[in-house]
This record gives structure tokens, C-alpha cells and sequence, in this order.
């Protein structure tokens, strides 16, 4: 018990939990979310290490409809047509319910969230905005697509390039 004592009082300890002023220092955590169970897993999972040691959760949809873009403009020369814009609409509609559910899951538990729609690669888009939130912690799920084990997933590619420490849960 004496031993644990020392520990948790250590400078080293009191400098990661404290700031300057003895305040409690606030964590950043952004996460990746989809609406797939694993990114669910990996939002509550955030949403408890925020809530624990305080601070912000970011939860960012990237919406990667620009692939559906190209995907539209191949099938239009193969000679059938894609609804870019009833694709478009269906990510707009899925943003706008995945930001709903997030905001009232903080809401329900505590816990400051702030929901990030943006367009691009997920893993880009991911590292941008954890650099410019000045992260802490970026939170993503495991991948269950099977090529992603061949070819790397998120949280691999984030890995090597990240600032901040990456977790990616596996639920």
C-alpha cells in the first residue's frame, strides 16, 4: 500500500494529471465512427477513457463519397447510370443520424462530444483532424472486412503516422 502511494504521488504522475496551476489537465480524444458495430464499440469506448481522465471526445464521419464519385463516372461510360445524388443523400442522411445518436450517448453519459462530418480518406482525414484538436488519442475499430487483413486496416495505416497513441478496438 505504502509502495502505491508513492507511485501515484510521483512528480512524474502529478505532472501527466495536472497542469501548471494544479488544475485537472483535460484529454482529446478524436474516433473514427461509421455506424459499424465496431466503430460503436470504439466511440463507447472513448467516450469512457474522456469521461474517466475528462476532457473532449471528437467523433468524425468521413464521408467517402468521392469514390462513389469515380465509381459513377465508370459506370456512366460502361453505359449505366449510378445516382450520385441519391448516393450523396444517403450519406447525408446517415451524418445527420449518426451526429443525433452521438450527441444524445454524451448527452446520456456525460460526456462532451462533438461531432466532425468530413470527406476524404478516413485514415487522412483522421490524423488531420486529431493534429489540428491537438489529440491525445485517436480511437478506431477493427476492421471486420476480410481484405483489410492483406492489404492493412485503419488503425494500421494510422499507426505509423499518428502523433498521438492509436487504439483500436476489438470488441
Amino acid at each position: 500500500m505504502g509502495r502505491r502511494e508513492g507511485m501515484d504521488s510521483s512528480p512524474q504522475r502529478r505532472d501527466r494529471l495536472h497542469g501548471d496551476r494544479g488544475d485537472p489537465v483535460t484529454a482529446r480524444v478524436v474516433v473514427g465512427i461509421d455506424g459499424s458495430e465496431t466503430s460503436w464499440d470504439a466511440f463507447c469506448w472513448a467516450c469512457g477513457e474522456t469521461r474517466r481522465l475528462g476532457g473532449r471526445t471528437v467523433a468524425v464521419f468521413v464521408d467517402s463519397t468521392s469514390g462513389a464519385a469515380s465509381a459513377n463516372a465508370t459506370a456512366s461510360l460502361a453505359g449505366s447510370a449510378v445516382a450520385y445524388g441519391a448516393i450523396q443523400q444517403s450519406m447525408t442522411d446517415q451524418a445527420a443520424q449518426l451526429a443525433d445518436q452521438v450527441r444524445a450517448y454524451g448527452a446520456d453519459h456525460g460526456v462532451d462530444v462533438t461531432f466532425v462530418r468530413t470527406n476524404g480518406n478516413a485514415a487522412k482525414e483522421l490524423l488531420r483532424i486529431a493534429r489540428a484538436d491537438h489529440a491525445d488519442l485517436i480511437v478506431v475499430g477493427r476492421s471486420t472486412k476480410a481484405r483489410h487483413h492483406v492489404a492493412g486496416s485503419l488503425g494500421r495505416r494510422l499507426v505509423g503516422k499518428s502523433d498521438a497513441p492509436v487504439v483500436v478496438v476489438v470488441p
